[in-house]
């Protein structure tokens, strides 16, 4: 986990409270979404597990009063990721080109798309599990096409003492033992710290 991760999760109400104000906040999500495709080819998601404000909104604000229950398989599902992607993005897109490419009528439409996802997010974080939306968020599965596997996670299974504190660390729900070049795995390196044998790394 980066140094300002823990910090990340503010941007969440500022772009909400302050898009009430001006809409040009909206193009906070445009930023997002550079971000993510320039990270993607390098490092997996990455950017989900340390720069997401909305993800990391549910870490460190949502889980404390999340039920965290068991993600439903759909949720899991590319088929339904792909669904979940087109429809969001062509939305959007239809969105955009409506609004004449005017300025504030974009980031006005960027801010909406932003609320809209931040209510769904926080629904099923609370609902769910914190990390739920993460299993067929339209950024995360544009991420996953684009991973070329340059980062992933690796073991020295000969160090493991088998103590679990990795199965209860990871956001995303993904057994140690399934993590390892798992397209899932969010690269937040929250298993690497919590492992007393240093058994993990990147």
């Amino acid at each position: 986990m980066l140094k300002i991760t823990p910090y990340i999760p503010i941007i969440v109400p500022i772009v909400i409270i302050g898009g009430l104000f001006n809409p040009l906040f909206g193009y906070f999500l445009l930023l997002d979404m550079i971000v993510l495709m320039v990270i993607s080819p390098f490092k997996g998601r990455f950017f989900c597990g340390n720069l997401c404000s909305r993800g990391l909104f549910n870490d460190f604000v949502l889980s404390k009063i999340s039920r965290k229950g068991k993600v439903p398989k759909l949720f899991k599902s590319m088929t339904f990721r792909i669904i979940v992607l087109v429809i969001m993005m062509s939305r959007m897109i239809y969105q955009i080109i409506q609004s004449q490419g005017i300025l504030y009528k974009l980031g006005a439409v960027l801010l909406a798309t932003y609320i809209m996802q931040t209510i769904i997010i926080s629904i099923i974080a609370v609902t769910i599990s914190p990390r739920a939306w993460c299993h067929f968020c339209p950024a995360g599965t544009i991420q996953r096409l684009f991973d070329r596997k340059k980062y992933v996670l690796k073991a020295d299974k000969s160090k493991c003492i088998h103590c679990g504190l990795c199965n209860r660390i990871c956001p995303m729900g993904i057994p140690v033992k399934d993590i390892l070049n798992h397209p899932d795995c969010i690269k937040c390196g929250r298993c690497i710290e919590v492992c007393p044998k240093k058994v993990l790394k990147f």
